[in-house]
């Protein structure tokens, strides 16, 4: 696949990154106003750093934009003119909708958005996905490009604000899950440096369990909660205490703040 990475920050980097470790590319380019900021990838096969754009897509198919949402609208008019009808266009870019998009460069182009979370940066994003009409014909090259950092998921662009709170808040959500399980632990007698170890490698198998068996979460806790037990006894008094209710509750109003960010912004 011949790439450009539009803005290579930090999520662009671990694009890059992923993309050059997996050998998923013919060519790579990779624009940034400040070169000195990407020179860790000087030197690899087939990956050209600049700092200009047109260039870049002029010589590439696919154009991953990672840019501030401020700068997109101006980059897409400035390279308009070099877009052929060959050409697969990925935004990254929060809020920045597919209709914004070709309202600039035309409904006749493939414009596809992907939401990755910040565990892109471990090849192990959440990456959801959405396209225009005329993108539905290339939907698949963004799934092989994100499958490779992680997972992806086709869904409708209305629901992109939703995911953006599951997936991509979701990744703080977890995080603060696990401190909670480290403090824990290190209140019942493990040093900290243990204690979270314990924690996220306990979160690491639950996960793992659910994706290689594919059972329900209650399937795998009824495995580990016998009568009278510690488990059963742990797990209501959290339920008790509204571990359950809180966590939805606090994703629910996530989600509404998003929607109200975005209403603003109109």
């Amino acid at each position: 696949m011949k790439i450009a990475i539009i803005g290579t920050g930090n999520l662009g980097r671990s694009i890059a990154k992923g993309l050059i470790t997996t050998d998923a590319i013919t060519s790579l380019y990779l624009t940034k106003r400040h070169l000195d900021d990407i020179k860790e990838f000087e030197g690899y096969k087939n990956v050209v750093l600049t700092s200009d754009n047109a260039d870049a897509v002029k010589n590439s198919d696919i154009i991953i934009f990672a840019v501030q949402p401020a700068h997109l609208e101006k980059i897409l008019i400035d390279t308009k003119s070099l877009l052929t009808e060959n050409h697969v266009l990925i935004s990254t870019i929060t809020g920045f909708s597919i209709a914004k998009m070709e309202s600039i460069v035309g409904e006749d182009q493939f414009v596809i958005r992907a939401m990755p979370n910040t565990a892109i940066a471990v090849g192990k994003s959440m990456t959801c996905i959405c396209s225009n009409e005329k993108g539905q014909e290339r939907i698949k090259v963004a799934e092989a490009i994100f499958n490779r950092l992680g997972t992806s998921i086709a869904i409708p662009e209305n629901q992109m604000q939703a995911a953006t709170v599951v997936c991509a808040s979701g990744i703080a959500f977890w995080m603060r899950l696990i401190r909670a399980t480290t403090q824990a632990a290190i209140q019942l007698g493990f040093d900290a440096k243990e204690a979270q170890e314990l924690a996220m490698h306990t979160c690491d198998g639950a996960a793992n369990l659910l994706i290689t068996t594919g059972n329900h979460p209650e399937q795998e806790i009824d495995k580990v909660t016998t009568p009278k037990g510690c488990t059963i006894e742990g797990l209501n008094e959290m339920e008790h205490k509204g571990l359950s209710s809180s966590l939805i509750q606090g994703m629910v109003s996530s989600f509404n703040k998003i929607n109200s960010i975005k209403t603003d912004q109109l």
